[in-house]
This record gives structure tokens, sequence and C-alpha cells, in this order.
């Protein structure tokens, strides 16, 4: 695409020699000359100069040059990239076990006791954690079943599955029978139906707390539950059933042709009551979202002095005594200084949503005077609102015809943006706006420390860990009851991890765990679960589909969790998994990638829930087995002794004084000993002088 000047047949041309750069005169010595000056002459041939390319080649020429530049670029990073995953060090991976493959696409699990509960199409179905078998399935539901809870009582599991339009049904499991107690916020009128966001479960069964959204409104409604009512109506039916043609009729409706013959043998166990009815559950109270701050309504400061009789409310901001007035004086202000940020349109604000957990009597939630309830029985409903500064207290102690005002109120400095009560319920985690964290125990009644999360970094979710120690290089749970300890581990918006320790009341540290990908996105993690049966170990998901195992008292990757090759992680930002609180296992759901898209149907997409064992593991042989050791192993680890009771640090002490006063005297009568001696082998070698 380029003329040479001339032709050879014209005119011959020579070469040419020229120098780089401007002429200069030469020094007179030759020992200044430059050494390489042979580098200095370029070789020009005049037949391969050429002259500049017309429009639109040139256009052309530089399009296909910037397009090589770029593609030998993306050549360059990946072969980069490649080689600098093979010099990072690969975990050992792990398979599961056992799969479990599905006839329809598993929304949301649940783990209780030995069983699983998968939402999917329709409804939910029950299988045995250990061996995978289906025992059985309830399907009435025109639509899909989104997410489930299931609360172990010991002897009885309460089941509550939400459906696609926002109803929750709750359920009754109870030994070889499945009972449907209510459907809670249905309606018969289609334009007052409310949609269920969240439900909450005391861990006793006897409150059920559900946030409701309808109407452009959410609010907050409490329940009680008659357990004992219901293992009663169980046990005693006023109304005898032929139990028989109700389990045939049942296996008719809801065994899947899938199922094979020995699992429809166990599914025999297990039937669904729908003739029994079962006391419904008694709604106690209904809490909004707390009013804006407006203009004060009181004439006189005694007037909201009166309001917070007995204190109950103060610190929610309500009763003041600031005018409307002063109110506008203020957004005047505010709005002449910020003119320029505050012109423009304004997005509606969200609807602020509630985070809520049942609370155990402590020193900081005392019982109400004149109530008598048994140990370990919720009393107090904690409550906190987006956008909010408070944390609300509202005690159970009450009747829908009470007025909904709370017993108690936190303030805190900035909006509380998360939170996170602990399985003891003892501890207390609240994540405001600024990134600093307040930990608490609820048990003591005491503030176990305040921490800050690094510049940039907002708290997304926060676990707790089951308090451990690092003995011999090795993680353990001390045997009984750790006081005023907690750990806990901090997922922030920019992916980064943080291991939160709080040891007494003024010895609190937070460390990184895991710093925020720069460079490789999908590394970032976007799920974390506590794994209770190995001491300090938690799985982190990543936006890769890696699922692994991390030991955070050494910032460390212990293995790696993966499906089947021909399996992956459909929507690895948001993975369906469950890990056990009682076993050492955990479930995770697998698609195929290839045939998700190439299937009309989704009952025709494959879909597999993937059983992981840990203590199948060989590496994990050892964190899983040995994992208690006694208080008295430990009882010299500085941690573990600041642990313990007051009345048994006291009595170590004097234990501890007394023996080395002991070993004091031992040693001082050693010394005197073999002075004496010393002395008489004198007194012989005079005698014999």
């Amino acid at each position: 695409m380029a003329s040479p000047k001339g032709s050879r047949s014209q005119k011959m041309k020579l070469p040419i020699f020229t120098r780089k750069g401007t002429l200069e005169v030469p020094s007179p010595t030759e020992k200044d000359w430059s050494k390489d000056d042979e580098d200095d002459w370029v070789f020009k041939d005049p037949d391969q100069e050429q002259d500049s390319l017309p429009q639109p080649y040139r256009m052309i020429n530089k399009m296909v040059n910037s397009l090589f530049d770029r593609s030998w670029e993306t050549i360059e990073g990946r072969d980069t990239s490649k080689t600098a995953e093979l010099r990072r060090t690969q975990p050992t991976i792990y398979h599961p076990l056992r799969e479990s493959k599905l006839n329809t696409m598993p929304n949301c699990m649940d783990v209780s006791q030995d069983y699983v509960f998968i939402g999917g199409s329709k409804g939910f179905s029950i299988y045995n954690l250990h061996n995978a078998k289906q025992l059985h399935v309830w399907e009435k539901l025109k639509v899909d079943v989104i997410s489930i809870w299931a609360t172990d009582l010991g002897s009885e599991i309460l089941i509550a599955p939400v459906d696609e339009t926002g109803i929750v049904r709750l359920f009754y499991f109870y030994k070889d029978g499945l009972y449907l107690i209510k459907a809670i916020n249905e309606s018969e009128d289609a334009s007052k139906q409310t949609t269920c966001i969240k439900i909450e479960i005391s861990k006793e069964g006897n409150f059920a707390a559900l946030l409701l959204q309808g109407a452009g409104d959410i609010w907050l409604d409490v329940y009680k539950l008659p357990k004992e009512s219901w293992i009663k109506e169980v046990q005693y039916p006023q109304l005898a059933v032929n139990t028989k043609k109700k389990v045939r009729k049942q296996l008719q409706l809801n065994t899947p042709d899938s199922v094979t013959a020995d699992s429809l043998d166990m599914d025999m166990n297990i039937s669904f009551r729908g003739d029994f009815k079962l006391s419904l559950p008694v709604q106690i109270m209904k809490i909004k979202p707390p009013k804006p701050i407006t203009g004060t309504t009181f004439k006189s400061p005694l007037e909201a002095f009166a309001k917070i009789a007995g204190c109950r409310g103060l610190g929610s901001g309500q009763n003041h005594y600031i005018k409307a007035s002063q109110w506008e004086k203020r957004e005047a202000i505010l709005k002449a200084t910020y003119k320029k940020y505050l012109d423009g349109e304004w997005e509606p604000e969200p609807i602020s949503m509630a985070t809520f957990y049942f609370l155990l009597p402590s020193r900081v939630i005392p019982m109400p005077a004149g109530v008598k309830r048994p140990p370990g029985l919720a009393c107090v409903l904690g409550v906190h609102w987006t956008d909010h500064h408070n944390f609300f207290f509202y005690s159970l102690n009450r009747t829908l015809k009470d007025k909904a005002d709370p017993e108690g109120v936190w303030p805190c400095a900035a909006p509380i943006v998360g939170s996170q009560l602990s399985p003891c319920s003892s501890y207390l985690v609240l994540a405001c706006e600024d990134g600093v964290l307040s930990l608490w125990d609820l048990a003591q009644g005491l503030t176990l420390g305040v921490v800050a999360l690094p510049e940039k970094c907002f708290c997304q979710s926060i676990h707790f860990l089951k308090y451990f120690l690092v003995h011999k290089g090795q993680n353990v749970y001390p045997e009984g009851s750790v006081k005023c300890h907690m750990k806990c581990v901090v997922l922030c918006t920019d992916a980064s991890l943080h291991l939160v320790t709080a040891s007494g009341v003024q010895n609190s540290t937070i460390s990184l765990l895991v710093e925020r990908p720069v460079k490789y996105l999908d590394e970032a993690i976007c799920a974390v679960a506590p794994v209770q049966a190995l001491p300090g170990m938690v799985l982190t998901f990543s936006r890769d589909g890696s699922v692994f195992l991390m030991n955070v008292a050494k910032s460390q990757i212990i293995c790696s969790f993966a499906p089947p090759r021909s399996y992956s992680l459909a929507a690895p930002w948001n993975p369906v998994f469950v890990v056990s609180l009682h076993h050492p296992c955990f479930l995770l759901r697998g698609d195929h990638p290839d045939e998700i898209g190439s299937a009309s149907k989704a009952e025709d997409i494959p879909n597999s829930i993937f059983y992981f064992n840990f203590e199948d593991y060989p590496l994990l042989e050892n964190f899983s087995r040995n994992c208690t050791i006694p208080q008295a192993s430990i009882l010299d680890h500085p941690t573990f002794a600041q642990a313990l009771p007051l009345e048994e640090r006291c009595e170590k002490f004097f234990q501890k004084s007394i023996q080395n006063l002991v070993k004091s005297k031992v040693k001082e009568e050693e010394h005197w000993t073999r002075l004496r001696r010393y002395s008489l082998l004198l007194q012989k070698e005079d005698l014999k002088k």
C-alpha cells in the first residue's frame, strides 16, 4: 500500500548513511570519541522509503495497527494471569460425598435435627440428612416457595415456608405427622393481601415475629405460639381419624413419580394430617416504624416529662420540647447553606426495613415484676429500623389491646445498618453507618468494647463464631461456658473480611483476614458461613463459584470444596447452601450451566444437592476430632483465665499463691539443709587438721 520513490530503470540510487540526531564537531583527541559510534549511524535504502498512504487507507492502517496492539495486550494479560495463577498455591479440592438429584429447582434449604427441608416448585419436601432419602413432599401451591425456616424445638420442628406471593404458612412436624397450623397472612381479598419479608421464631418456639408489607406500609406482627397446646392436641386427638385412608390418599397426591420403592416405604412414616385443627397463634403486638421527629405538641416541659414517666421510651427522640418553628428555621438554614447540593430531582426514600431478635432475660433486660417464666424463654423483642439510630426493646408480656410502646431504647451515634445476635443469645453486635461496631454482653450487662472498621469499609454482614482458643497450635473449644468473651467475622461491602475479638471489658481487637480484591475481582467474597463443628473455621463463597474453608486464627485457607466438573453454581453471588449446626456437614446446590439456557422449561433443568461431610476428608480429621479440651488443661492460658467467673479466678489465685508459698518454703529448707551439710564438712576438715 506504499509506492517506492522513482524506478530502478530510470536512476540508480546508492545507499545513504545518515547519523542520528544533530551533527556535532568531533573533539580533536581520539580518546573522547564515542565508543559505540557505529550505533549512531543508520542505514537507509532509498528503495525502502515510502510515501504516506492516502485516505482512507491511512485510517484503515491505523485501525488495523490499533487492533493488533490491543490484541497483543490482551494476549499478554491472559498469559500473565495464567502464569500468576499457576504460581499461586492451590488448596486441596474436595468433591461431594453424595449427590441428590431433584426434579424441581431447589430455591431454598434449611436443616433441623436429622432432616433437610427444601423449598421448590409448588411446595417443599423433607429429606433424611444422612442417607438423602425423600421422606415426604408437600406440593399444594400454585407458586414456588422462595424461602424456608425450620426451628428445632426438641421433639418437634416448626417449619415456615414463604411462597412467591409473600404468604407464610406455619407447619408443625411431630414424629410421623406434618400438620398445617395456619397461613398467617393469607387474605381472601387480593387487594388487602400482605407480603411477608422476613420471619423469626424464638429459640424455644413460644413466639414468632413477621415483617409484613402492604399498601405502601410496613410493620411488625408478633404472635404467641401455643406450643404446649399443640403437643397435647397431637398426642390426644379429640376425633378419631382413619389413618390408613388418609395416608394412602396423601401418598397419591404428594408422592412424585421419581420416588423409589425404598423412599415410598419411608414416606409411610410421615404423612400430612390435614384433618387436624391445631390451636392458632395469638397476635400480641403490632409494631410500626418510628415516626419522623416533628415539632412538639406539648404546652409545657412538664407534659414532656410526664410522657416519659418510668423512663419508657426515653432516648427515642419523640418526647421533646422543640417547637415546629424552630425546626422550620433550621431547615431553612440548611437549604440555604447547601442549596447547590439539594437542588435537583430526589429519588423517593426506600421503605424502612426492620431487623429483630428475641432476647432472653439478662441484667440488661430484666423480667417484668410479677411475671414468672421458666428460664431460657424469650421475654423481650429487640428491633432496629434502617436509617434510624435507635435499638428498641419491646416486652412480650402484653396483649394486642396494649399500646406497643418500647420499654427501653439504646440510641447510637449513627444510623444502624446491621446487627447480629449470637446463637446463645448472650452477645449482640450493632454496626453503625460510620463503620463503628458496638459489642454488647447482654447476659452480664456490659459493653465489651467499641471497634472501628478501616476507612471506607462498611459492614455488610456479621457472623458469630463459637468462642475458641489456640492450644498447642490447634483450635479448641473450652469445656463449659465462657463469659465476657466473643469472636465474630465481619464481611464488608468491599468484600474484605475482618475478625473481631472481645476478651473482657477493655480488650477488643479487629484484624484483617482477607483484603479487598483489586486485581482479581472474581475472587470477591459474597457470602460467609461459620462451621460450628470445626473450631475457628468459616466457609467463604466467592463470585467465581469457589468455596473455601478458612482458619480465622491463622487467616489461612485449609481446603476448597467444589461440585463435579459438569456442575457449577448458577448464581455464585447468591449461593443456595445450608450448614448444619449439630452435624459436621453442609449442603450446596449445583446446576448444569450448559443446560440452563437450552432447557425450555424449569422442570427440564437438572438440579442436584451435594452433601459434604467434613469428617470424611483427610485434612479435616484432626480438626473435627478432639476439638474440645477440659479447663484443667488450659488453666494457665491468659485468655481463658480471664474468661472464668470471679469466684473461680479468686480460688485459682489463692491456690496458686499457696503453692508458690509451699514451694518457697521447701526451697528455703533445702537451702538451710545444704548450709548445714557444708558447715559439718568444714568442721570435720578442721578436726582432721
